[in-house]
C-alpha cells in the first residue's frame, strides 16, 4: 500500500511518469522507500526547498502511522 502510495505521488509530479519506479524494504518496524525518477524530473519530485519531498514524507508517515510501521523514504539519483 505504501509502495503504490509513493508511485502514484511521483507519477502525478513529474513528467515521465514511465520512468517512476519505487523499491521496497521491509524490516521488522521499518520500510524503507527507494524512488528513482528520470534524471530531469529530479527537481520537481525534491520541489522549490524540498517542499514536494517533504509533503510526500509527511502523507507517507501519516498512512504508515495506521499501520504501525515507521518508514523512510529515499530519492536515487
Amino acid at each position: 500500500m505504501l509502495k503504490e502510495l509513493v508511485e502514484y505521488l511521483a507519477k502525478n509530479l513529474v513528467e515521465n511518469p514511465d520512468a517512476v519506479s519505487v523499491e521496497a524494504i521491509e524490516d521488522e518496524k521499518m520500510t524503507t522507500l527507494r524512488l528513482k525518477v528520470a534524471q530531469s524530473d529530479l527537481g520537481r519530485v525534491i520541489g522549490k526547498q524540498g517542499r514536494n519531498v517533504t509533503a510526500m514524507r509527511t502523507v507517507l508517515h501519516a498512512a504508515a502511522a495506521k499501520s504501525g510501521r515507521r518508514t523512510n523514504l529515499e530519492i536515487l539519483d
